[in-house]
């Protein structure tokens, strides 16, 4: 019987098997398909710049505490498994089209720089010296369009760290279940005593549901009730010689994001469809040319591939991490929605104290269940 089970094999879940198998616990993940192949491996992998302090709600100190350890677990993983993640600190552009989203732009960016992160407003002429592709830096009479620049901003491969995760866990002695599916769960004495899978009961001394999208109907069966729903969000990738733009580039909710290799992604749609991962010709011809409208260098691009992910949205945007109500050997780290990736590290430090019972870093009770 192993120390931890988890229940999901995304991102959250492998890295917080990997930080409990780093202090010692023998720990199983299952998954219901394929680890690592939900929205983890969907996203874009983006990583917001974050700083932390002490006077921040908990939910901007995860983000702080994440930004210090990406590096670091990129280095460590490297190490391990000799796979480079592709995490790069490649700043982000900011963009804006209308008054509207120049207010709303500018206020975001000054309550950035109340936060300690470094944001500059860019002329004209030295966005036109950065990233002379773009259509904005293109136009005559440039100063109308607004952009700020976040050089901490920063970037990952989902399937690089996800592969070189899953390679870390098992060398750590972590036990990885493919297609294997929770259907339920025995409840004995105000205890979890075992989860009901497709291959037989599983047990364990505890357990941790980081199930992602499908986190709130395995619990309910438990009589646990959480604000998580798929919000599905549509992606295009585009295959280029050489990469057309060298930073990220954001507008609003999209987004363009460069690979080294001449790869660029254009993200991403925000729908409430159920569990429905399917494409639509209208998102991806949405998409096309809103990445073709900022670069026009891709009018010529191929696009390699289309797809789509289920995000683990919350009613009120923070994810839950913490205790499960009335179970004590019962957890939960879900609902990331956008930011599963970019959170997971600092996610997984702080719910591997809690489930080793020692006094976490940031303080859990606004993720709590029941909030």
């Amino acid at each position: 019987m192993h120390d931890v089970l988890i229940i999901g094999g995304g991102v959250i879940g492998l890295s917080l098997a990997w930080d409990l198998a780093r202090h010692g616990r023998s720990v199983q993940v299952i998954d219901q398909g394929e680890p690592g192949r939900e929205a983890s491996w969907a996203g874009a992998g983006i990583l917001p710049a974050a700083v932390r302090r002490t006077d921040q709600h908990p939910y901007e100190q995860l983000y702080g505490l994440a930004g210090e350890l990406h590096s670091d677990w990129a280095r460590e993983l490297h190490a391990a498994t000799g796979i480079d993640n592709g995490y790069r600190r490649c700043g982000g552009l900011y963009l804006a089209r209308t008054p509207g989203e120049t207010a709303a732009l500018a206020a975001w960016a000054a309550a950035l720089r109340d936060e300690g992160i470094e944001v500059q407003q860019l002329s004209a002429d030295r966005l036109a010296g950065l990233e002379p592709k773009l259509a904005v830096a293109q136009q005559s009479g440039r100063s109308a369009a607004p952009c700020f620049h976040v050089p901490g901003e920063a970037q990952l491969r989902n399937p690089r760290h996800l592969q070189a995760l899953s390679l870390a866990c098992r060398a750590a002695g972590v036990t990885i279940a493919s297609n294997t599916a929770a259907s339920g769960a025995v409840i004995t004495a105000g205890q979890v005593e075992a989860i009901e899978t497709s291959a037989g009961p599983l047990r364990a001394g505890q357990y941790c549901f980081t199930a992602g999208a499908w986190t709130g109907q395995l619990l309910s069966q438990l009589g646990i009730y959480v604000g998580i729903v798929p919000i599905r969000g549509q992606m295009v990738l585009f295959r280029c010689a050489e990469p057309p733009v060298r930073h990220i580039i954001n507008e609003g909710s999209r987004y363009l994001v460069p690979r080294d290799d001449g790869r660029l992604l254009a993200g991403s749609t925000e729908e409430e469809v159920g569990f429905d991962k399917r494409t639509t010709d209208d998102a991806i011809a949405e998409l096309t040319r809103f990445a073709r409208s900022l670069i026009p260098a891709l009018a010529g691009a191929e696009i390699e591939q289309t797809w789509a992910g289920l995000r683990p949205g919350s009613f009120d945007g923070l994810p839950y991490l913490g205790r499960l109500p009335g179970l004590p050997n019962a957890f939960i780290a879900s609902g990331h929605f956008r930011s599963g990736l970019s959170l997971s590290p600092a996610t997984a430090v702080v719910m591997s104290q809690l489930i080793r019972d020692e006094p976490t870093e940031i303080d859990l009770a606004p993720f709590r269940v029941g909030r």
